[in-house]
């Protein structure tokens, strides 16, 4: 399904707006302004809550090649694994797709006098980054969700498969 054009735009899925965020039981998405503040970096703020990007080769996932799964840095909703990733040379990670489509969102952006569509958490409703499509990278979907590393955390997968799944002895 490509998110660009009509299939996305104006048919928003019932449970990824912000205000339905918090009636799912969206994590973050009821909390205020000031608890943000609180809880996240200055750095983290601008970005997640601000729709701030950092700069491009400065993020500490640009680069990484470490398997496992890309967390929501606000609330933890897992947004994105190491399988779909790839070296796209923009200086951000990048994604051909996210783990499951219902866990972000997307938002026409026309900032800065710009066409592109923004990418954001569907739990917590946190900037993440932009996707973009048709660059010719050779991806299963030519697309390329440039994700900014301050907006995900990075679970190795050894990690991730122990807390998600029981251990046997």
């Amino acid at each position: 399904m490509s998110i660009f054009g009509n299939s996305i735009f104006g048919h928003k899925a019932p449970d990824t707006a912000p205000e339905a965020a918090s009636a799912v039981g969206g994590k973050g998405a009821e909390k205020t302004d000031a608890q943000w503040r609180e809880e996240l970096t200055p750095g983290e703020y601008h970005v997640l809550r601000q729709a701030g990007t950092e700069r491009p080769y400065t993020g500490e996932y640009w680069d990484t090649h470490t398997a496992g799964v890309y967390q929501c840095r606000a609330c933890g909703t897992e947004l994105f694994t190491s399988k779909e990733k790839f070296d796209s040379h923009c200086g951000w990670p990048s994604f051909w797709a996210p783990l499951a489509e219902g866990n972000v969102r997307y938002i026409h952006d026309r900032t800065l006098g710009m066409d592109r569509v923004e990418v954001r958490c569907a739990s917590c409703d946190s900037h993440l980054g932009h996707v973009f499509e048709g660059e010719g990278f050779g991806t299963p979907t030519d697309q390329r969700y440039c994700i900014n590393s301050i907006s995900i955390r990075l679970v190795p997968q050894e990690d991730a498969q122990v807390s998600g799944t029981e251990q046997e002895n």
